[in-house]
């Protein structure tokens, strides 16, 4: 339940954050593609600072940039996810690390979600592949 979720506010997150550059650039060295943040901060109704989203051509390569994103955040950063969904299906990946949620999804559930549509308030800022 969204409601309960306590958001962290020690330390403000932002584009330049050391956990920021670190998720974007796990996800370029896995070869991740349409790289967007969306920059939630004005929208009273978000449950974090930042979504960072992108594709990943197959369910291999979903399970590739999650792991690595996890794996490079807790030796640059020393963060943990408060917890990650999809590793089953590997369709769509979330990893959330309270302030920053990452979304890895396969093009078609990219599409069909909209999460960029669904947030279009937010700043958007695209990062090179």
């Amino acid at each position: 339940m969204l409601s309960t979720r306590k958001r962290q506010r020690v330390a403000r997150i932002t584009r330049n954050s050391k956990i920021f550059k670190t998720i974007i650039h796990a996800i370029q060295e896995k070869k991740g593609e349409n790289i967007l943040s969306l920059d939630l901060r004005k929208i009273h109704e978000a449950v974090a600072d930042f979504f960072i989203i992108c594709e990943a051509k197959s369910h291999t390569q979903v399970k590739a940039i999650a792991d690595f994103v996890e794996e490079k955040v807790r030796e640059q950063c020393e963060e943990f996810p408060y917890k990650h969904e999809g590793m089953q299906a590997l369709r769509w990946v979330l990893i959330d690390y309270v302030n920053v949620v990452v979304h890895i999804m396969l093009p078609e559930n990219r599409k069909f979600y909209r999460l960029e549509e669904m947030w279009n308030d937010a700043i958007a800022e695209q990062h090179e592949d």
